[in-house]
């Protein structure tokens, strides 16, 4: 994992105060760390356990995520079965006050309006995990508000005497986040309607905030990879549906991305699903700036360079 945007905030937090005054928060993502430091600050020190750049719904902790998941102060997951592999971890350590419901713990998608529910519990297909709901939701901005909510709300329960710093912080932070949004939006309002076709089904929550319609996957079902005859016919209805561009995450396979995007004529466009997935991406704010201005830079000259 290359020194982001956490091992920076773990170097300041250390300098700033001493060790013993800072609550250890881990988060599961290094989206959920980032919320997680904008709300505490100075008063937390915050891990990650899913290294950047890496497929959280395909990880396998290793041995050294035990002990950090054991001492954390406040643990937060994604849920909804993103991170199926941390009931494990829990489950081992046997902490009552990290199981579900317990006091240090926090599924910060309680209370974000779901996208594709499904009504049924975890399952496993193809190496990744899908739960009641499409997990994606942080890709939502608006969904930071409520996931920082939740975590401030944790840590004031766990340090009732920091109230005022953590509501100053928060506020902050949702200050920023709506005047970001406000742009964001703006610089992708010419493209409302924009037919996209991507190559996982990351992007439902991210389409809908700014008016987006990804109308089709290169997987077939969540990690598996296309067939010729799905591509075949992903070329078929790219053309009939006048598709602008192909969504491709970091951590997945290129070819088959690559090879749609030539025989559509249209951008192969690089989007960062999390914080430090990409360079540029190193925090929540800068994970937007960057997918926004690579998006809208790509769909204004269709058929353009690459990305």
């Amino acid at each position: 994992m290359r020194a982001g945007l956490f091992g920076l905030v773990a170097a300041v937090v250390t300098a700033a105060a001493p060790v013993s005054a800072a609550m250890s928060v881990v988060a599961t993502t290094t989206d959920m760390a980032a919320l997680a430091v904008a709300v505490g600050g100075e008063l937390v020190t915050v891990e990650s356990i899913v290294p950047a750049a890496s497929d959280p719904e395909a990880f396998e902790p290793r041995p050294g995520d035990l002990e950090k998941v054991r001492r954390a102060v406040l643990l937060v997951r994604v849920g909804l079965g993103y991170d199926h592999w941390l009931d494990a971890l829990i489950n081992r350590i046997g902490d009552k006050r990290l199981m579900r419901g317990g006091e240090a713990y926090l599924d910060a998608s309680a209370g974000v309006p779901l996208l594709e529910i499904r009504g049924q519990s975890a399952v496993s297909e193809g190496g990744h995990a899908h739960g009641v709901a499409n997990p994606h939701y942080w890709l939502d901005p608006d969904n930071a508000m409520i996931v920082t909510a939740g975590i401030a709300e944790a840590l004031i329960r766990a340090s009732p005497g920091e109230r005022d710093r953590i509501i100053a912080n928060r506020e902050r932070f949702v200050a920023d986040l709506q005047t970001r949004r406000q742009r964001w939006s703006k610089a992708l309002a010419p493209f409302a309607g924009t037919k996209l076709i991507a190559y996982h089904n990351s992007w439902p929550y991210f389409a809908r905030r700014f008016r987006l319609d990804v109308v089709d996957f290169i997987e077939p079902r969540p990690g598996v990879a296309p067939s010729p005859a799905h591509l075949a016919r992903l070329i078929s209805e790219g053309r009939n549906l006048q598709v602008r561009a192909i969504l491709h995450e970091p951590h997945e396979p290129e070819d088959a991305s690559r090879f749609l995007a030539a025989k559509l004529g249209v951008p192969f466009v690089q989007l960062a699903i999390s914080v430090d997935g990409l360079p540029g991406t190193e925090g929540y704010f800068a994970l937007f700036e960057r997918n926004v201005a690579t998006l809208a830079n790509a769909l204004r000259t269709p058929g353009g360079r690459t990305q």
